[in-house]
């Protein structure tokens, strides 16, 4: 494996986890709001606290991998 794949596992690899984290806390965060809301939800009640976490999470994966590639694509082609 050449430096440059290296580079760019390692920028992926870093933006995906940021984005996992960022991910998962916000939609925790979110479903920790929900049921401290002054009037709560028939949504509310019925959502999944883990299953919510885990979307969130997955889609802080794909934001983070498709950030790393676009600013991997975006120097290449400054060079």
């Amino acid at each position: 494996m050449d430096r440059k794949s290296k580079r760019l596992l390692l920028l992926v690899v870093s933006c995906s986890i940021s984005g996992v984290i960022l991910g998962g806390t916000s939609a925790w965060a979110e479903s920790k709001m929900c049921w401290r809301a002054d009037t709560v939800t028939s949504e509310c009640l019925t959502q999944n606290i883990v299953e919510k976490t885990i979307q969130g999470m997955s889609t802080g994966l794909l934001a983070g991998a498709g950030a790393a590639f676009g600013a991997a694509w975006n120097l290449h082609h400054q060079d």
